[in-house]
Parts: C-alpha cells; sequence; structure tokens
C-alpha cells in the first residue's frame, strides 16, 4: 500500500467488502474513471466468495452461446418467475436478466476473470418451465495465483473441501468427474497430481497448488485486475457506520489502526459486505430456531451484519430476513468452520435420517431445499431432525468421500485421526450398535435401510423420488444401475456422520430497486447508497435456481451500480 493510499479520505466511491460483488464493482467503477476504495473488516481479502465454488449463474451467457446452447431471455424469465414466483420485484428480476450477460461478457473483456460453461450441471429445479439441463452455471478456469506476487500472502485461504487432497486445485468440471466416477477420473487424478508434484519450484514456496481455482481463481483474477488499475484495497478496515449530510449518503466512518477514520464518498457507498450470518444475536431475531452461527460454513469473524445495521439505521426496508442459503454442515474437530456437504448426499448407498431413524427428504435435493426440509421435520418431530444423520455402510465408505473422509481405498480408517472417532464419526458392526450410539430409534433405522434397499434394486425411491431427475443424478454415479443415487446398505461396518442445519451465508436483507439502489419502508430512495450481495434482500427470493445463484446477481449488481453510478454522474455534469 503507498502513502497517499493511507492517507487519503475522499473518493468519489468507496466499496465496503472484498468478495466477488465488491471487487466486480470497483473494476467497472475504475474503468469508468471514479476513484475507488475498497475496504475490508479482516486481514485477508476475498470474503466468503474465497471459499466458495466461485461459479455464477448467468442465463443466456455468450459463453454457452458460443457453444451453440440453447437459451433465451424468455425461457429464463419463466423459469424464474415460477422460482421465485410473486416474492421479489419483477422489475429486479428483470434487471438481473438484463444485465447479467452483459456484465460477464464485459468482465471477460475487461479484466482477468475467465471462466468456462458447466455443461453438464443443471438448474436446481428441473422440473419448472424453462429449466436446463445446463449451460447456465460458469465455472472459473484457473488461474496463476504467482501474478499476486505478495498480495498472495492477504488472499483468504480456500476450504480444505475445494482442494483435492486438501492442497491441489481443480476446476468443478474436473471435481465432477472425479465424484460421479466418469469415464477416465482416475487417469485425471494422476494428471492433477503430477501436475503438482513436478511444480517444484513453488512447492518450495508453497504447500498449496500455484493454481487458483473455484472462488479463489475468481478473487485472485479481480484482485490482479484491481492491482492492474491501482484500485487501493484496504484490510483490516472495520466499517461502523454511513455518513449522511443534507439527506444523502457521503461516506463512511470505519476503525483503522486503531482509530476511528471519516472517509468521504462524492458519489456514493455500495455496501457488498455479507449477510449476518456470523452475529448469534441476529440469528436469534429472525432466522428459525435453532439456529448457531456455529454452523454456519462462512468465515468466522466476518458477515456480522454491520451493513444491515447501518443501513437499518439510516430507515432502510429489509426482506426475507428470515431466510439463508441453507446448506447442511459437518463440523470437522480443530478446523474454524464446519465444512459444507454439497456433492456427497447423492453418491448411492447412503441416507440421511432423523432421530426417529427415518427419511425425511431426498437426500440428493439442492441443499437450501435440503435444509428447509431439516427445519420442516424438526417442528414435525419437535427436534428429531436438526441434528440429522447420514449413514452409510463400508462399502460405500470404501467407494466414495463423506465431508473430510476420503474414500477409504485411499484413506482407511486406520489412517484417520485418532480424535474424529465419536466425534466427526460413529462407526459399529450392525445397524442398531450404530443407532445406540447415536441415538437414533434402532427399529425405525432397520426399518428405513430395509426399505431404501429394496429402492435400490427397483432404482425407484417411492418416498422421495431420489435419483429421479437430472439433477440429483449429477452427482449419482453413472456406474450404478439402474439408478446412480441408490445402492443398498448391507455390508458392515456401518458409519454415522453428523449434519447441522448450516448456510453460506444469509439472504435476507437490505432491499434494493433494480438499480441496486437501497429502499427505504415508504419506497424512496436512500441517495447515495447501494448494496449488492448477501447484504441485500436476494433478488432470487427464497429459492435458489442453480450453481452461482449467490455470485451470479452480486456481480451482476455489482455491474449495474457501477452504471447507474455513471450515469448519475453524467446527469450533473
Amino acid at each position: 500500500m503507498t502513502a497517499q493510499d493511507q492517507s487519503q479520505t475522499q473518493y468519489d466511491v468507496i466499496v465496503v467488502g472484498s468478495g466477488a460483488g465488491a471487487m466486480t464493482s470497483a473494476v467497472f467503477l475504475a474503468d469508468q474513471g471514479f476513484s475507488v476504495l475498497v475496504l475490508e473488516k479482516s486481514d485477508k481479502f476475498g470474503g466468503t466468495s474465497a471459499i466458495s465454488g466461485g461459479g455464477i449463474w448467468i442465463p443466456n451467457n455468450h459463453y454457452f452461446a458460443r457453444l451453440g446452447g440453447n437459451d433465451s431471455m424468455e425461457q429464463a424469465r419463466r423459469y424464474l418467475d415460477a422460482a421465485a414466483g410473486d416474492q421479489v420485484d419483477p422489475a429486479r428480476l428483470q434487471a438481473y436478466l438484463d444485465n447479467a450477460p452483459k456484465m460477464i461478457e464485459a468482465l471477460t473483456r475487461c479484466s482477468r476473470v475467465r471462466y468456462a460453461v458447466a455443461a453438464k450441471y443443471p438448474d436446481y429445479y428441473p422440473h419448472l418451465p424453462g429449466a436446463l439441463p445446463g449451460g447456465r452455471t460458469l465455472d472459473p478456469e484457473l488461474f496463476d495465483s504467482s501474478l499476486l506476487g505478495a498480495e498472495l500472502d492477504n488472499l483468504r485461504k480456500p476450504s480444505p473441501s475445494t482442494l483435492l487432497m486438501g492442497r491441489i486445485a481443480w476446476t468443478a468440471r474436473d471435481a465432477h468427474k472425479a465424484m460421479a466416477r466418469g469415464f477416465g477420473w482416475r487417469l485425471l487424478i494422476l494428471r492433477l497430481m503430477l501436475r503438482y508434484k513436478l511444480d517444484f519450484k513453488w512447492r518450495r514456496r508453497s504447500r498449496f497448488d500455484r493454481r487458483a481455482a473455484l472462488g479463489s481463481s475468481l478473487v485472485c483474477s479481480l484482485r490482479r485486475s484491481l492491482m492492474d488499475r491501482d484500485v487501493p484495497l484496504w484490510l483490516n478496515s472495520d466499517f461502523r457506520e454511513l455518513i449522511m449530510e443534507q439527506g444523502r449518503v457521503s461516506g463512511v466512518r470505519i476503525y483503522r489502526e486503531g482509530r476511528e477514520l471519516a472517509l468521504q464518498a462524492r458519489h456514493g457507498v455500495i455496501l457488498a459486505s455479507g449477510g449476518f450470518e456470523q452475529n448469534q444475536a441476529l440469528r436469534e431475531q429472525y432466522l428459525p430456531k435453532p439456529t448457531r452461527m456455529a454452523w454456519s460454513a462462512t468465515p468466522p469473524g466476518n458477515n456480522t451484519g454491520a451493513a444491515l445495521q447501518a443501513g437499518l439505521a439510516q430507515g432502510a426496508a429489509t426482506a426475507l430476513m428470515d431466510w439463508a442459503w441453507w446448506a447442511p454442515t459437518i463440523a470437522v474437530p480443530g478446523e474454524d468452520k464446519p465444512r459444507g456437504i454439497f456433492a456427497e448426499r447423492a453418491f448411492p448407498g447412503a441416507i440421511v435420517v432423523n432421530g426417529e431413524g427415518r427419511r425425511f427428504v431426498n437426500e440428493a435435493a439442492p441443499y437450501l431445499e435440503f435444509v428447509d426440509a431439516m427445519h420442516r421435520d424438526n417442528a414435525r418431530t419437535g427436534g428429531g431432525s436438526v441434528p440429522a444423520w447420514v449413514i452409510f455402510d463400508g462399502h460405500f465408505r470404501f467407494n466414495y468421500a463423506m465431508g473430510p473422509l476420503m474414500p477409504a481405498q485411499v484413506m482407511p480408517d486406520s489412517r484417520l485421526r485418532p480424535e474424529w472417532s465419536d466425534t466427526l464419526y460413529w462407526k459399529a458392526d450392525s445397524l442398531e450398535a450404530l443407532a445406540g450410539k447415536i441415538g437414533v430409534d434402532a427399529q425405525g433405522l432397520a426399518s428405513t435401510v430395509a426399505k431404501v434397499n429394496d429402492y435400490a434394486r427397483t432404482g425407484v425411491d417411492l418416498d422421495f423420488g431420489r435419483g429421479g431427475n437430472v439433477f440429483d443424478r449429477y452427482y449419482g454415479d453413472c456406474n450404478i444401475k439402474p439408478n446412480p443415487c441408490l445402492a443398498p446398505l448391507r455390508k458392515g461396518p456401518y458409519y454415522a456422520m453428523r449434519l447441522d442445519a448450516g448456510d453460506i451465508g444469509t439472504k435476507g436483507g437490505l432491499l434494493t430497486n433494480a438499480q441496486a439502489q437501497v429502499l427505504r419502508e415508504d419506497g424512496s430512495v436512500i441517495a447515495g447508497l447501494y448494496a449488492i450481495g448477501n447484504c441485500s434482500a436476494s433478488v432470487m427470493g427464497t429459492s435458489y435456481p442453480g450453481a452461482g445463484g449467490t455470485l451470479g446477481p452480486a456481480m451482476t449488481f455489482a455491474y449495474v451500480a457501477a452504471n447507474h453510478l455513471a450515469a448519475k454522474r453524467r446527469e450533473v455534469a
């Protein structure tokens, strides 16, 4: 950071947060001639985006079109109307559909960001009109992190669950091929391992791959793009409140280097600092019970609701406050946050049960719907589904991963950490003994397993339809017939792992209009204030239309906000 960066207190626009939405807005603002400052509360940049999959859900995108993909604005609108219903202002939905493809085309053209089509990754609700079996989700390409130089030390490190063997980068497309055990998956893993092992020079510097992937690739490429533009990013800068002058937001107050600073924003402030999932008091106030910030897969100490509270102090309206981007999580002893369980639930031979030993949801369902089902069944059973339990047998354990447990063929039980036994996983020679260990009804569990074993034989899940649509089958084992998501549980020993009602961020926040401006309760605009990402109420309502349904809108409305600020400046010029 230069001396000028440290002393300057006036900018055209101040961006609060350093995730994908925040840095995208800064790139577009800088390219339109604004002086921009990016503020980050923690000592690492990248926010929750850095530990995410990095995918973006962009209907009608140019990458898919170049491959001959068949999508359209009308088809995407039918799908979003069916998914979000009447929960979102139609003008906001249309603004997203209009600008998402423009955003990614412009960002690809002007920055270091590069994506590829996840051609086989389907929309999450394939039964709805307008859904596609692939093409709307874009997957980040690998990025050479050495291009960041010393700034790489300030990157929020990716979650171990997003790296092969906890250290090797791979794209979501590669991960899918390996997890679904598609043709050539073993050779793929061998190639990735050799690429890592043979990079001798880099491995002397770091145990992690030179290449960044997934969310780490996205934030690294955005950070390098800001460096190309000399846009300052201040770490350890805790946003406290908005400054209001003459009825408009004119700056922010932050706490930095042991003192409070007042920073002026001549044209506006963009709040992009995440949700409130790491604030237990706000969770208790808004989210369904029980709720624990310790269940969230987002970075502890961040996303504490500062933007929400600052907006509320200025009379901002909110929406969707009782919703989160739900995802079941598993707490791993010694790790600072739990791991989201996204793909493993679809693997054949694992089931999820409540305290009665009974299934209550299609295990392969989208993660938002999965945890919503946990909450609903928890209310029905009086507390029996939070936590829930994932159960699998020795055959599953040998062939598939579950959270931090790699397949036993590469990580046998003898190599597991001793402290994980009866804390991370529970193991017994019989289902009855396993049920006793975890406090689940043994008779109910035995009955459920017998029923699922019969479903595996016929290929039809008569209770929840698991494996009955293209989304379920995406992470199924393509070698298993007749249903890639169903296999019997017959081979001891048997295993259980606890699933908590976790999240990857909150969904509710400051209500905005189609220009990403924050609104008051009466519908009027708070002049000079914009909100994007998880500190704003989701444009998707209570739905999650596809992989990248969080970052896609965050980056799109970053583009919208930057363009709106530029248009406002031209009006007064």
